[in-house]
């Protein structure tokens, strides 16, 4: 017996008749978080999280077909037994666990296992069957602890301050940027581009405390941003606006940043290894924790990842989706250079 499928339309559960975000509109759609590769606009009905609902609100208009639940709170749905598990990734992030005549899997979206002081930490949930993703699939990734990196950064800023550069920051919309303000402020003043601050509404009205900051606009002067940080998406990294600021100085905020050659990515000047993704240890961590008989291994380096799983006593199958890079979520919402 197989709790899930992988069809056309995304991962489906046959026995509850719902899908596991779905890439194509269906009727029912479990949402594992707010990245747009992993929510399909056009469903008739959302499940997610409490946490989650308003990111779909703003950034989807999302709101009377949304239906909520907090973690650990177990549903019936066409006897199906379906709760929703922290996964670390972002803010609402959850596991998906389902349980059918004493079958239990688990599909975990988009995880992290280290607390990043914002996002509900990931639990491991014990399963048959788990999903995984392997975005950084490759022993070359192993993080440092975050405290570590944000030492760095501030490092940066401060370097730049002296030489009266200014500091732009690019990361995600959704996760990384929010981590960022939490993380850095008090010592400068923080501008965010509009798609940072309107999410970083959602986070407020689903009770996530952030620091204040200001939202870029034409009005402001450059002189003002010189002295202070900024951060914007990469879809807006090698536009114009950013050329015509005082000094600019620019810095990746991603786990490819890991691999040397990716910090000349897009010509930034500096890199720095944050991500919202497990590491190589932790994918194995993570994995090994649920005990399961099964692993299905989704987007990133999932022939090598499955491969190594089998050869360490692990049964892993690679199955090809549809979810991608948060860096698309991105680009799919902001018009390139756009600062208005």
């Amino acid at each position: 017996m197989s709790l899930i499928n992988f069809t056309n339309k995304g991962i489906y559960c046959k026995q509850g008749n719902f899908y596991i975000d779905p890439w194509q509109p269906v009727d029912y759609a479990v949402t594992t978080h707010g990245h747009a590769d992993h929510v399909k606009w056009g469903n008739k009905h959302y499940l997610c999280h409490e946490l989650t609902k308003p990111i779909l609100r703003q950034r989807y208009g999302l709101e009377e077909n949304v239906q909520t639940l907090p973690y650990h709170q177990t549903i019936n749905i066409n006897g199906v037994k379906l709760s929703l598990h922290p996964a670390g990734h972002v803010i609402g992030s959850s596991q998906i666990r389902l349980e059918y005549k004493g079958e239990v899997c688990v599909v975990s979206g988009d995880y992290k296992l280290e607390y990043d002081g914002i996002s509900t930490a990931f639990e491991p949930v014990k399963c048959h069957t788990f999903v995984s993703e392997s975005t950084f699939g490759l022993p070359i990734y192993h993080w440092e602890p975050q405290y570590q990196i944000f030492e760095q950064i501030k490092n940066w800023l401060s370097a730049n301050n002296a030489k009266q550069k200014t500091s732009i920051l690019i990361a995600y919309s959704l996760g990384k940027a929010q981590r960022l303000i939490k993380n850095l402020a008090g010592s400068y003043p923080i501008y965010v581009h509009q798609s940072v601050a309107k999410l970083n509404e959602g986070f407020v009205k689903a009770g996530i405390n952030l620091p204040e900051t200001i939202t870029i606009t034409p009005l402001i002067k450059k002189e003002e941003l010189q002295k202070g940080l900024i951060i914007i998406p990469p879809a807006l990294a090698d536009g114009k606006w950013v050329k015509s600021l005082i000094q600019p100085a620019t810095a990746i905020c991603s786990g490819w940043m890991m691999v040397r050659a990716g910090r000349r990515w897009r010509s930034a000047d500096a890199g720095f290894t944050l991500s919202d993704h497990a590491d190589w240890p932790s994918l194995l961590e993570a994995i090994k924790a649920t005990q399961a008989e099964k692993v299905f291994v989704t987007h990133g380096y999932t022939a090598i990842f499955s491969k190594y799983l089998n050869e360490i006593g692990i049964t892993a199958e690679e199955v090809n989706t549809k979810y991608g890079s948060e860096e698309n979520d991105d680009d799919n919402q902001i018009k390139q250079n756009e600062i208005s």
